[in-house]
């Protein structure tokens, strides 16, 4: 039998797209109010995998990581989501999203977005969240799923993706030294 006990705590990132970069400080700062200050954040990456937000957001969108200094609890993941999506609401204009946060969490093992959005291989996590494994951490590098976004596949989104997991780690040993 196994003995349930507490995983680590995670490192929490938020993706944040938007056509209109002017409001990602706004956006950040409003994040921070209620996650706790930012440790480091991505560069603009261009978004031009799908045209999946073009009729909600428009075109020429870009694509940033926002990275947290204070670590959460994995099963905070779905509350964390429904506070991303009430900031968002914040900058909405004539019903229409112009920043899209999508909260994930980096383990040693695997790199998790929550969506409002079912498909067979999200997992529940409750009040109409679910889970995404997005990447596996496996041979040093990240391994892509067959569902994985395209973004996230991307080589130069999976090598800050990289930083940031060492980055985690070498917070996880100042804590067992102390």
């Amino acid at each position: 039998m196994s003995t349930p006990t507490a995983p680590p705590q995670a490192m929490l990132i938020v993706g944040m797209l938007t056509a209109d970069r002017s409001l990602a400080k706004p956006a950040a700062e409003a994040l921070e109010v209620r996650f706790g200050p930012l440790a480091m954040q991505s560069q603009w990456m261009p978004f031009d995998f799908t045209d999946y937000y073009d009729d909600e957001m428009g075109t020429g969108l870009w694509r940033r990581l926002l990275v947290f200094d204070t670590l959460v609890d994995q099963d905070h993941l779905a509350r964390i989501k429904l506070t991303t999506n009430r900031i968002e609401t914040r900058f909405m204009k004539a019903d229409r999203r112009r920043v899209n946060l999508d909260p994930g969490i980096l383990t040693a093992e695997r790199f998790v977005l929550a969506t409002g959005k079912n498909y067979s291989h999200r997992i529940y996590l409750g009040s109409g969240i679910f889970a995404d494994l997005t990447l596996v951490f496996s041979r040093g590098a990240y391994q892509a799923q067959p569902w994985t976004y395209p973004d996230y596949a991307a080589p130069e989104m999976q090598d800050y993706l990289l930083g940031v997991r060492r980055c985690y780690l070498a917070e996880l040993r100042s804590r067992k030294s102390t």
